[in-house]
């Protein structure tokens, strides 16, 4: 078999709660919308306002609607308890439910608004009540436009939840991005396969629902609700595990790029063969990373000094390697609970990084030289890099003022500099594409950009538990620069790519020599 239909056949899991997520994110919709709109056709002031409201959240990315519940439900921890989870399935039913509000609400109101006159005076003429009226009347009659509701709902929450992957819930999000990321296009591809092939059939199904109204034929309206139901169902258990587990799960978190996904993998792996049952949270964004393991939302994470420097302490000072890393492991300890297990050996620093070419022909050894030619040329950064402060820190240290900024996914960012769409990038030192595309990673003489030594973080949840310690003993301070890159480029190369998890059983084997 090619290996497009092997990977959308290893879907399984990834499709069984995309069709969970969508189901509840509709349900939700359909029971908030449809009281809603009998409200708003009898009250065009709460109509107004209900539509607006509705119209506002589409024009809110899915991305950011998804993220926004984030620190919504971290807030609400004072109110409903630390046990509210702030990730994963909650924030992004939520959120997709908001999402599928508006075909719903506008269908019914308009289907409700616009009905026959007459027949309204009939039924009032026949001394109808208010609920007679909708159940025996307006309902019937309406049902057809609201179902036309539904199924646009449906498709576009299908679509919307890919996106659930970078708030740790589990979709046909992954595959999509983890092969964006790695530039494994069969990934991509089945997972947007698997996407539109579930939408097509949640529009089939509702499309026979709504004919079913429409012609006033019941055994198509049943037939439909029945079919949907079952594949409901069927996803329902196929994820159930009848296993007994004698270990509590541990889920570990990664971030959008490479060298996270071979290191969640590593750890997992290591963590399973210490008896452990391991779920991934991959995808997710800096902040979020770190606010969900302070929150015990997800266990264990690979997180970086520099980062949670600027990010968590909000420090812009670079007092060395050493003492960084010190006052991280005193200040997680005292403010978040989260244990520092320790150091992986190398770092990953920011750095910017120019071409061969570049270098030569403008001079480039430093940041400081790149300071005078800046203005003839376009920095390229990660979503991210922009907005941290280590931008503001090396732009200030240094002068720098390109002439234009970009910004790119982490994969696409090297193949824009290899390209000419940039003539520098905030690289990542730890990258194989730094070596392997002969690129020149300017030195920093100000030390404007702090150290970003890779560290082991666990929850307030675990950060007790010693066999999690021991099981991840073997990673701490045996990675090296040179070994990461390695597994990285494995990943990242154009051609023979490697998935994470063999990166990471590489990795694994370097480690234990």
């Amino acid at each position: 078999m090619s290996p497009l239909p092997d990977a959308i056949l290893d879907l399984g899991p990834q499709l069984a709660e995309h069709v969970l997520l969508c189901a509840a994110a509709v349900a939700l919709g359909i029971a908030v919308a449809l009281p809603l709109a009998v409200w708003a056709s009898r009250s065009p002031p709460v109509a107004r306002v209900a539509l607006g409201f509705a119209s506002l959240v589409q024009t809110i990315p899915a991305l950011a609607l998804l993220a926004l519940f984030f620190p919504i439900l971290l807030a609400a921890r004072s109110v409903f308890g630390e046990d509210l989870p702030t990730l994963g399935f909650l924030p992004a039913w939520l959120a997709l439910a908001l999402y599928a509000l508006l075909p719903i609400l506008r269908n019914a109101v308009t289907a409700l608004a616009n009905l026959d006159d007459e027949l309204i005076e009939a039924a009032d003429g026949l001394g109808m009540t208010s609920w007679q009226k909708l159940r025996l009347v307006q309902a019937p009659l309406a049902a057809p436009y609201v179902m036309a509701g539904i199924r646009t709902a449906s498709v576009w929450t299908i679509g919307a939840a890919t996106l659930a992957t970078t708030i740790g819930q589990r979709s046909l999000g992954d595959p999509i991005f983890a092969g964006l990321q790695t530039q494994n296009w069969v990934l991509v591809l089945a997972g947007c396969f698997a996407s539109a092939g579930l939408a097509l059939v949640a529009d089939g199904l509702f499309g026979l629902v709504e004919r079913g109204f429409a012609k006033r034929r019941p055994a198509l309206v049943i037939t439909g609700a029945l079919l949907a139901l079952a594949g409901i169902a069927g996803a329902a258990l196929s994820l159930v595990d009848w296993r007994s587990e004698s270990r509590e799960t541990v889920v570990i978190g990664a971030k959008s790029f490479s060298e996270q996904y071979i290191l969640g993998r590593a750890i997992g792996t290591l963590l399973e063969d210490a008896g452990f049952v391991v779920e991934y949270r991959e995808g997710l964004g800096s902040a979020v990373v770190h606010n969900a393991v302070a929150s015990g939302a997800i266990d264990v994470s690979v997180d970086y000094t520099g980062t949670l420097w600027a990010n968590e302490l909000g420090r812009s000072d670079n007092p060395g390697r050493a003492a960084m890393y010190d006052e991280i492991v005193r200040w997680e300890k005292e403010n978040t609970g989260v244990a520092v297990l320790g150091r992986l050996g190398f770092e990953n620093a920011y750095g910017l990084a120019v071409t061969q070419q570049t270098a030569e022909r403008y001079g480039l050894e430093s940041i400081a030289d790149l300071a005078a030619v800046a203005p003839q040329l376009t920095i390229g950064g990660d979503p991210e890099w922009f907005e941290r402060p280590e931008w503001t820190a090396v732009r200030d240290a240094y002068g720098l003022r390109f002439g234009e900024q970009r910004t790119y996914s982490p994969t696409f960012m090297y193949d824009a500099l290899i390209s000419g769409e940039a003539d520098a990038i905030s690289a990542y030192t730890s990258d194989g594409r730094i070596a392997a595309e002969n690129l020149v990673v300017l030195s920093d003489p100000r030390e404007a950009l702090p150290s970003y030594d890779a560290i082991v973080l666990i929850s307030p949840r675990l950060a007790g538990d010693d066999a999690i310690a021991d099981a991840l003993q073997p990673l701490l301070g045996s990675v090296d620069v040179a070994t990461m890159r390695q597994a990285n480029y494995a990943v990242d190369r154009q051609d023979d790519k490697w998935p994470p998890e063999r990166a990471a059983d590489w990795l694994l084997k370097q480690v234990a020599r």
